[in-house]
């Protein structure tokens, strides 16, 4: 690579999607949660290499926004995160954890289930993978609007650590100066406060219909291989 070489089109840039089968596959480690895969993979001139790996669900996120006072404001909670030793800001989230359970209706769960709000529209915002080199954790994250509180005859019952997790709402400009000032750790929040505040300037032009296609989840693919 030089300095004078040829620019590059975002167009020829695109992730190839597709897992190499493994050689040899096994569970190393089973948990609660999670799994630790280790897959034996030839990668032709690289040679054949050993990867260990989280197996993970996946999970959503919501950006949910309202209009007060002339300004956009999205909702905040705040969660305990032991394997930092942090306790966040984030955007409602939860695992993809129930079968069948398509990724928009997750997300509308887990807005009911944490914020006690439900939208009448949702849409496609943004989503990542938080370490493709250690986990097949893929994260969603959408946009929620035309918010309503859930009724108190139908809210959720938090219990454990979800009992203890204050929400707020907060101006988006202001969070997303905040994100740029390094005040924060979580990734989705990072992730889903540029997107939104970046959607929002485009006169949300970039946004995504809600249950677009999610070839990035390794379970969502034909090919997805299970741990023997």
């Amino acid at each position: 690579m030089s300095v004078a070489d040829p620019t590059t089109g975002v167009e020829e840039l695109r992730d190839a999607v597709g897992q190499r089968a493994p050689l040899e596959r096994e569970t190393a480690f089973e948990g609660a949660i999670f799994d630790v895969v280790r897959d034996r993979v030839d990668l032709g001139d690289a040679g054949r290499v050993t990867r260990e790996y989280v197996e993970h669900p996946g999970a959503v996120m919501v950006v949910a926004l309202r209009e007060y006072a002339g300004r956009a404001e999205v909702l905040v909670l705040r969660q305990y995160r032991h394997a930092l030793g942090i306790t966040e800001w984030e955007y409602p989230a939860g695992l993809l954890d129930v079968d069948g359970e398509a990724p928009v209706d997750a997300a509308a769960r887990e807005l009911a289930e944490e914020a006690d709000l439900r939208a009448e529209r949702w849409d496609l915002l943004s989503g990542y993978a938080p370490s493709p080199g250690a986990s097949t954790e893929a994260v969603r994250i959408f946009l929620a609007r035309d918010l309503r509180d859930v009724p108190d005859s139908e809210a959720f019952a938090r219990e454990g650590e979800e009992a203890d997790m204050p929400t707020a709402w907060v101006d988006l400009d202001d969070l997303h100066a905040a994100v740029l000032a390094g005040r924060y750790t979580n990734p989705g929040l990072v992730v889903g406060t540029f997107a939104a505040h970046a959607a929002r300037a485009a006169d949300w032009a970039p946004l995504r219909r809600a249950d677009t296609p999610w070839p990035e989840h390794p379970r969502s693919r034909p090919d997805a291989i299970s741990p023997s």
